[in-house]
């Protein structure tokens, strides 16, 4: 359901426990990481590639140690999960995973998470991954891969256009999401679904990485 990709970027939020993430962690190319984080991929014994942000999270020690690939951003009207996704697109990437951006502080997973809407413009592939699921966000119609069983939950970032599924248990028909919680717990009926999205339409969606299991 996850292509591989050459970029990661690991945030300080949980840092991944589970099979998936931590095999697509080893395997990127390139590793950028918020500061905070750059203790936990040391542990993983994975030297980052890069290391951006304001340093307020980094031992002197290790910015000593790894100084050649320091990028300082003080900037403290974003947080150093954009900073590193700006640094991502300004080296080149076309394709982004998030990971470590959910988790501890609900406040920082809520802001991480709406924060892929702003990402999305800036490349070919942008998508958040934990130990749980998948968020991709969809500026156009679009057919995801998926499982049967797999829980999917829609979310409009602002109330405009229309939405429409297939490949859904519960079918949304040109319908206008006005909260949060109207396209949530939907589940996928095949290898696939789409998402047909009117001009100007915008939604980020989410997908669980295991089937529910039905009694």
């Amino acid at each position: 359901m996850i292509t591989p990709y050459k970029c990661i970027i690991v945030a300080n939020g949980s840092f991944p426990q589970t099979a998936l993430p931590l095999r697509l962690l080893h395997e990127a190319s390139t590793v950028i990481a918020c500061d905070g984080a750059v203790q936990a991929l040391l542990q993983e014994n994975i030297i980052p590639d890069a290391i951006v942000g304001d340093l307020d999270s980094l031992p002197h020690s290790i910015q000593q140690q790894h100084a050649d690939r320091i990028h300082f951003v003080e900037d403290q009207e974003i947080n150093d999960l954009t900073k590193s996704v700006r640094f991502a697109y300004t080296s080149g990437h076309k394709e982004v995973l998030i990971l470590g951006a959910t988790g501890l502080r609900e406040d920082h997973t809520l802001g991480n998470i709406s924060l892929l809407m702003d990402y999305a413009p800036l490349f070919q592939r942008i998508e958040m991954l934990s130990d749980y699921g998948i968020f991709t966000p969809l500026l156009q119609t679009t057919t995801l891969q998926s499982e049967p069983g797999i829980q999917v939950s829609i979310f409009s970032p602002s109330v405009s256009g229309t939405i429409s599924t297939t490949g859904l248990r519960w079918p949304i028909q040109d319908r206008t999401l006005t909260a949060w919680w109207q396209g949530t717990l939907n589940e996928a009926l095949g290898d696939h679904f789409t998402i047909t999205l009117s001009s100007n339409t915008q939604i980020l969606v989410y997908r669980t990485l295991k089937r529910k299991i039905h009694a």
